[in-house]
């Protein structure tokens, strides 16, 4: 719903200029209109591909399986289901590999799928690694990918169209593995960029599927069910398909893969973990839940040992831990899209900026459940930018910050001096069945209580200082964080259900309230 342009309020309302501010840092969570499928329909297609080898062009057959519903509702999250990519090379492509028969192939898939609703357009990205496949001594290499894909919420009626698109090929080849003997060094990774071909059936398509009314019907005026602003909120479309998108348009969400950042460690050692974290930090003062985007950690574990002689039953394992974005130790930046007013539609970027390396403590209490307790404690300034309120930018400078990190309760404070805070991982694991709650290698919740320090160096061009406005609308303790890291990559390892062949992480955590 639009509503009447509101211009920037003036400096002589304070109280009202106070609430448009105390909004820009809302990060809203997109959360969409429950619905029901009346069914399912099971795809398979078989699709032609022409890909891009380093020794030139190869046609590649690829048949990409899963689950549609039937039918669903405006508003409604579509999540495909059951989702493969099959890939088969042919002999002429197996030769890309440069390796014999019986060779360990490991590879990944990337497949971008154009989404079309009416005039709404989007796209989603499809990522998926396959199980280990050996060479054969002759005909093709079959290799088959699977993974988590995201969901799309269709914001009007009408025929909801997936078609496959362009595809990504990366594959890997361990030397060795074909005959005994000493190991060989392994050839270099091949990737491919590969085409649809022209005679594809139905242009690839995947699914038709059939959008009607249900509850979503019109735009929300009012908080989303978790509590949030509305996922209709906003005018500013940004990037087709963002989480940004307005009323009408098609909206993937922010655990996309394609919306990961690279998560590779420069420097590895054989104890080097990368893992993806995401998660809500909620603003008391607002009322409201920042989401923290996925973000990739660089974790360097430390020498594990007993850290004293008081307990014999306890055993530690420290680490450093750091955010990786474009080379910066910081989150990517979160945008947002929501109202003020109820109405006025209002952007803006926060970013979270370590400014020391952050420290992580796991405890193993051994026991039949051994409980594992574990502490990170992360330095992590706040910064804003980038502020529009209808569409008009509103000046806060280039470096408008918290002035100290982030705090909360610390408990060892000799050990562990200055403002961070605490986010705290608890977990069992017994000697026989699955293991609960959060552990370093396997991920899961990690929480924490937060104080938001004053604000400082926001102000405009003409020297208003906004220090305390940003201050008196958002500093403050109770700020509950909670934030879900995703299963570790061994780098060196490569273990396929956890890494990538290039040594990211495969597992993208979906943040929890």
């Amino acid at each position: 719903m639009k509503g009447p342009r509101t211009s920037v309020p003036s400096p002589r309302r304070p109280r009202a200029r106070r609430a448009v501010i105390a909004a820009f840092v809302v990060l809203a969570a997109m959360v969409p209109a429950a619905g029901t499928a009346l069914g399912a329909q099971e795809v398979e297609a078989e699709l032609p591909y022409t890909c891009a080898f380093p020794s030139g062009p190869q046609a590649v057959a690829v048949r990409v399986a899963a689950r549609f519903p039937d039918s669903a509702a405006k508003g409604q999250a579509i999540v495909p289901a059951d989702v493969t990519t099959t890939v088969e090379l042919p002999e002429t492509a197996v030769a890309e590999l440069s390796t014999a028969p019986g060779t360990e192939v490991r590879a990944s898939t990337e497949l971008a799928v154009a989404l079309s609703q009416g005039e709404a357009r989007a796209e989603a990205s499809w990522r998926g690694t396959a199980e280990p496949a050996t060479v054969p001594a002759e005909g093709p290499l079959v290799l088959e990918s699977a993974g988590d894909v995201p969901s799309v919420t269709p914001g009007t009626t009408g025929e909801l169209h997936l078609r496959a698109g362009g595809l990504r090929l990366v594959m890997e080849a361990r030397a060795g593995s074909a005959t005994p003997g000493p190991a060989q060094e392994s050839p270099a990774p091949v990737s491919a960029s590969c085409t649809l071909g022209e005679d594809a059936p139905e242009d690839g398509l995947l699914a038709a599927i059939p959008v009607t009314g249900g509850e979503a019907d019109g735009p929300s005026e009012g908080p989303s069910p978790s509590g949030g602003p509305s996922a209709s909120a906003g005018t500013d479309a940004g990037e087709p398909g963002g989480a940004d998108a307005p009323p009408g348009r098609l909206r993937v969400e922010a655990t996309d893969p394609k919306d990961a950042p690279p998560c590779i460690a420069e420097e590895p050692t054989p104890v080097t973990l990368a893992a993806y974290v995401t998660g809500y930090s909620n603003v008391r003062k607002l009322d409201g839940a920042n989401l923290i985007p996925v973000s990739c950690m660089i974790i360097e574990q430390g020498e594990a040992g007993s850290p004293g002689p008081d307990d014999q039953w306890l055993f530690r394992q420290p680490a450093d831990v750091e955010f990786s974005y474009e080379g910066r130790r910081q989150t990517p930046p979160a945008r947002a899209t929501f109202l003020t007013y109820g109405f006025v539609p209002t952007t803006a970027t926060v970013v979270l900026e370590q400014t020391e390396v952050m420290r992580l403590e796991s405890d193993f209490y051994l026991g039949d459940p051994v409980k594992l307790d574990t502490a990170i404690r992360a330095s992590l300034v706040l910064r804003l930018s980038d502020v529009k309120v209808n569409g008009t930018p509103l000046d806060v400078g280039s470096d408008c910050r918290t002035e100290t990190p982030l705090t909360s309760h610390e408990p060892e404070p000799d050990r562990f001096p200055g403002p961070h805070i605490v986010l705290d991982g608890f977990g069992l694991a017994p000697w026989e069945g699955q293991p609960e709650g959060y552990q370093l290698t396997t991920g899961g919740p990690l929480t924490s209580e937060v104080t938001i320090p004053a604000f400082t160096g926001c102000g405009t061009s003409d020297g208003e200082d906004l220090n305390r406005l940003f201050t008196a609308a958002i500093s403050g303790p109770g700020n509950y964080v909670k934030q879900i890291q995703g299963q570790t990559c061994l780098v060196q390892d490569l273990n396929p259900d956890h890494c990538a062949p290039d040594g990211q992480p495969v597992v993208i955590p979906k943040p929890e309230r």
